[in-house]
């Protein structure tokens, strides 16, 4: 057997004075006298470590060896991430590991020592090149030689305490993530870092905590730079959180003031709190009269049914400030209520509310019980405002009980409006099968997104839906899972893909479609000019595949399967999308 190749005199001097450099500095200045091609070739070799050392005593662009051991550690990652300084993604993302490793050490209930003394796992330390040496085995040393290059962090509550907050003294923090903060312990060390970051954070979301209005007040109270009355917070969110004290009558304070004060305030999320309509109100009327530039407001998965009542000229015992003097939500974009137990009345009462929002884009309003009714106030909304040419795009109304008969409504009207929706969710509302001839002249329409999985299209439906004319819809994606179709839907499915040649995206998930209905599909995808880079026909449920289908399987977009489909080995119940 031939041998192995001996390893070049350049390999070897490379793997010496990467060495070498892991032990000091020494070495260093010769380093920087190599000629171009030597050093270029040193710096793509060069573990993280000695990577840092040769980039803090040069000037030069090293973004692609920096970027070649991001790809190289973390490759998932990499291809989400676009940054503009690869080192500082790289230590950035360390950091975060370390902390991951130390929350799991100081989560254990026989965990007694000190968080800044926990020791770093080997693997982590041979990601950067870790020579033999004391430097850099406990957390504290990882932070103290790199804490400069934090700018977002994720802290669980075992390490929202001083100890911690003294390791990020070095760091310009810019987002922070908290999960499980309850303790008074947590909240007095979130002050403190807020406060050191209250110049350079924008962004801060609360996950799984449990925040008194004591707690809210203190927090919204750190978010200040000293000497100034408003706030840099772009971004804030609590999620899945026990959120204030229950018998609480008014916004706190400062929670009050942060809504008013926050000019640079672009989102606002109170997501799945238990929160009720009384501080849904609130907050509404705050914002108001606030004077944010506030783009996306999402009270989602509450309870906050009669959050509007009476809205009709009048708010909480006082008139309406005026739009003409800037306190309003004109520049909102995104309003999210889905999951908030509305009713029709509701609706009424967000149609006067909408006029407040000229500049509105995305409503959602599904998983509400709205009815008919509810779809009717939204649609006098889209009458009244269509003559000023109405900025929505996008409507949401899955699972809000409507009927045909208000769907039908809903459709000639979008049709009608100047500005004509580009995506629409109709999903989980038992329309039956005879929607489909509405639904028919409005697939023709100028919309580009239409999500109608689980409305009872059932197989006649689908053969409805298959008399498409129009040679050139305009649809890039459309979901009709969870409908029942069978062959029929494969059949619509492949007649679809001929006459819209912009689709990307097709969801045909759980419809009994039969498995030879995919050489149908094969066969339309092979002469047709769609773009398509993703079909869902998971949930279909075949024993077997016929041969013809082969083709549709080894459809690639960037590498990707195309198709995404369940074998025999998928389980052998049907989907049920019965209540």
């Amino acid at each position: 057997m031939e041998g192995a190749r001996a390893p070049s005199l350049v390999s070897l001097c490379m793997e010496a004075a990467k060495q070498d450099l892991l032990r000091g500095d020494d070495l260093l200045r010769d380093v920087y006298e190599l000629p171009p091609y030597l050093f270029d070739e040193l710096l793509m070799r060069s573990p993280p470590l000695v990577l840092h050392k040769l980039h803090t005593g040069m000037c030069g662009n090293f973004d692609r060896a920096w970027m070649a051991l991001f790809k190289l550690r973390w490759p998932d990652a990499f291809e989400l991430l676009h940054p503009a300084d690869w080192q500082q993604a790289y230590w950035e993302k360390h950091l975060q590991n370390c902390l991951d490793e130390a929350a799991e050490k100081a989560m254990l209930p026989r965990f007694d020592g000190r968080i800044s003394e926990i020791l770093i796992s080997d693997s982590t330390l041979n990601y950067i090149g870790y020579a033999s040496t004391f430097d850099y085995s406990r957390l504290h040393h990882h932070f103290r030689q790199f804490g400069y290059y934090l700018r977002s962090l994720r802290l669980q509550n075992a390490l929202c305490v001083k100890e911690t907050c003294d390791l990020l003294r070095k760091s310009r923090l810019e987002s922070l993530i908290l999960r499980w903060i309850r303790l008074q312990e947590h909240v007095d060390a979130l002050c403190d870092l807020l406060i050191w970051n209250s110049e350079t954070l924008t962004s801060i979301e609360f996950i799984h905590c449990n925040l008194s209005s004591r707690s809210v007040d203190a927090i919204c109270g750190s978010l200040y730079s000293k000497g100034r009355q408003c706030h840099g917070i772009q971004h804030f969110s609590v999620h899945g959180s026990s959120f204030l004290d229950s018998n609480r009558v008014t916004l706190p304070y400062s929670l009050s003031s942060f809504l008013s004060s926050g000019r640079s305030l672009c989102s606002l999320r109170f997501c799945d709190n238990r929160l009720d309509w009384n501080f849904a109100r609130q907050v509404f009327s705050t914002l108001l009269n606030g004077s944010s530039d506030l783009s996306i407001l999402d009270l989602s998965e509450n309870n906050i049914r009669g959050w509007l009542s009476n809205f009709n000229g009048k708010f909480l015992g006082g008139p309406l400030p005026s739009l003409v003097d800037g306190k309003s939500l004109q520049s909102l974009r995104v309003l999210n209520l889905r999951g908030n137990n509305l009713q029709k009345e509701d609706m009424d009462n967000l149609r006067n509310a909408l006029s407040h929002m000229p500049s509105l884009e995305m409503l959602d309003v599904s998983d509400n019980p709205i009815e008919d009714d509810g779809v009717r106030s939204l649609i006098s909304f889209f009458i009244e405002a269509s003559e000023e040419r109405c900025p929505l795009i996008e409507l949401n109304l899955e699972n809000c009980d409507l009927s045909r008969t208000g769907v039908t409504e809903l459709f000639s009207t979008i049709s009608s409006m100047k500005r004509p929706l580009r995506s629409l969710s109709i999903g989980d509302n038992n329309l039956g099968s005879q929607v489909a001839a509405s639904l028919l002249g409005f697939i023709g329409s100028q919309i580009l997104v239409l999500s109608i999985g689980g409305i009872g299209l059932d197989s006649s439906g689908f053969q409805e839906l298959q008399k498409v004319s129009s040679s050139d819809i305009k649809l890039t994606k459309i979901d009709i899972s969870k409908n029942r179709g069978g062959i029929e839907a494969a059949k619509f499915l492949s007649r679809l893909i001929e006459r819209a040649p912009e689709l990307v995206t097709v969801d045909a998930s759980h419809n009994f479609i039969p498995a030879e209905s995919l050489t149908i599909l094969s066969s339309s995808l092979k002469f047709a000019k769609a773009k398509l880079e993703h079909l869902d026909l998971r949930g279909n449920n075949w024993d077997s595949l016929p041969t013809g289908a082969s083709e549709l399987f080894n459809l690639k977009h960037n590498g990707k399967p195309v198709v995404l489909f369940s074998s025999s080995a998928a389980p052998n119940f049907p989907y049920d999308d019965d209540p």
